[in-house]
């Protein structure tokens, strides 16, 4: 898929700090040449990154194994306000392999079949008849995304960033439109999917979205930092963000600048409603460790979670935005991206880019938020997923028999 996206889509000094370790991590014995000379790779990467890619912000981790690599941060969260390793910031579509990881432990304890209609939850919903829990989190049920490629949205979506949006409102831009193509026959990314699926489990096993995902994936992950955050509000500290993504919209001419924070614009459109997120680098690594080996859930579910059976069996089809060809680059599981052998997740929104990466077989695990400088942007106000670039480079220097595939230029 490409890299280059509108940031509706899934979007100064060097510093290095460690506020947040721990005091097991302060008693733990000095590092090994080896371990200071992948640290000091790290850092030299992001400085390189941060300049060449015009980022205001950058805050990584980097694990082999359980064992920390670097932990550090890098530019400035707001002008004089130096980015720290405690900041938080909002994780976007890391949240969905939080909702894949319930949907198939519900299936381990037998509460729910992957070949469960849709309509057995929500028979009101247009085609829930044609479609399965397995399809909608795979990404083929077909359903139109109410976000990319949908100008209706994006419009009030930028018309109001501040709007508070309940489930229903987002799927009206969808579900009333016919499904672009036969279910499991392709692929393509829909928000509207994980919105259903969300709606779906509640029906399925009456109980609140946000409790269940906190006691069924966030604190047996032991994700202390992570929160569901259907508003606004992010904890302190924050990272802010900032963005120029609305300069189409609002019709700014290309030689005037601008340039906006939307840190606190509101992220209540971009999942289901308990999976609307705030976390930090601490958990965002964790993540990648907790999710990519699969440690809460069965082995059939782990496989079924990380398949690569779409690769080389979707295409572009004319009309929708979204669909594509799988491949090396870009593989869609459950939830999850495949890129080569990685496991991970790439959120870019609102002036704010990410990526949760983890390689099973060496056990590393990387993760990144990164901020933009007005620079960044281009003249329509689109920018790259900077985070994934990060993320390709910091890997390709850790595990080089293992690098992932780059993306087309």
């Amino acid at each position: 898929m490409p890299v280059i996206f509108r940031a509706t889509t899934l979007l100064c000094a060097l510093v290095l700090l460690t506020s947040c370790a721990s005091a097991a991590r302060q008693s733990e014995s000095p590092a090994t040449p080896t371990e200071s000379a992948e640290a000091d790779a790290v850092m030299r990467i992001v400085n390189d990154v941060v300049k060449q890619s015009h980022l205001k912000a950058a805050i990584v981790r980097v694990t082999d194994n359980g064992s920390e690599v670097a932990t550090l941060a890098v530019g400035e969260s707001m002008t004089g306000v130096p980015a720290t390793t405690a900041m938080h910031f909002r994780n976007g579509a890391v949240a969905i392999s939080y909702v894949s990881t319930l949907l198939l432990k519900l299936v381990d304890q037998h509460k729910v079949s992957l070949d469960d209609k849709l309509s057995k939850w929500l028979p009101d919903v247009p085609n829930s008849d044609r479609v399965t829990l397995r399809q909608l989190a795979q990404m083929t049920s077909g359903y139109v995304d109410y976000v990319i490629g949908n100008t209706e949205f994006e419009k009030a979506l930028y018309e109001d960033p501040f709007r508070q949006w309940e489930p229903d409102q987002l799927l009206g831009y969808a579900t009333s439109r016919p499904l672009l193509y036969e279910p499991g026959t392709n692929w393509n990314y829909a928000h509207t999917n994980y919105v259903l699926l969300g709606k779906a489990l509640e029906k399925a096993t009456g109980k609140d979205m946000p409790k269940m995902l906190d006691d069924e994936v966030l604190r047996p992950l032991g994700l202390t930092n992570t929160a569901n955050s259907f508003t606004p509000a992010i904890p302190a500290p924050v990272l802010h963000a900032f963005t120029s993504e609305r300069r189409a919209a609002l019709k700014i001419p290309s030689g005037t600048p601008f340039y906006e924070e939307s840190t606190y614009w509101n992220p209540s459109w971009t999942i289901t409603h308990g999976a609307i997120q705030t976390t930090n680098i601490y958990d965002m690594e964790a993540t990648a460790a907790g999710i990519g080996s699969g440690k809460l859930l069965s082995k059939e579910s782990y496989d079924t979670m990380v398949s690569t059976d779409l690769r080389g069996k979707t295409h572009a089809l004319p009309g929708c935005t979204t669909c594509g060809e799988l491949n090396d680059v870009f593989t869609y599981g459950m939830g999850i991206v495949i890129s080569g052998d990685w496991l991970l997740q790439n959120p870019l929104f609102a002036g704010e880019a990410g990526v949760e990466a983890y390689l099973p077989s060496k056990k590393i695990s990387i993760a990144i938020a990164v901020t933009y400088e007005p620079e960044a942007f281009d003249d329509q106000g689109n920018y790259v997923n900077a985070a994934d670039t990060l993320f390709r480079r910091i890997s390709t220097e850790l595990a080089p028999d293992d690098a992932p595939p780059m993306p087309p230029k």
